[in-house]
């Protein structure tokens, strides 16, 4: 049986065109991710989850690394 494989780089740059064409348009978009690269590209607001529970919300301007990581860990909550 064999693995599953990602989409090639081309196909996802193509992808991303049309999720910013359909969010200029005012469409909303749902991307999950586990590649955090991807995620500070392409959203304009972030929830986190951690073991199944919704730990933090950030938008775009508060985005970045470190914070999103704190709320993946659990470490913080929103008020």
């Amino acid at each position: 049986m064999s693995q599953p494989s990602g989409i090639d780089v081309n196909a996802k740059h193509e992808i991303y065109i049309l999720m910013r064409k359909l969010a200029d348009m005012g469409k909303s978009i749902i991307m999950i991710s586990s590649e955090l690269p991807e995620i500070l590209k392409m959203s304009d607001r972030v929830i986190i989850m951690y073991e199944g529970q919704v730990t933090g919300e950030v938008s775009k301007d508060e985005a970045s690394e470190e914070n999103i990581m704190q709320y993946a860990i659990g470490g913080r909550k929103n008020a």
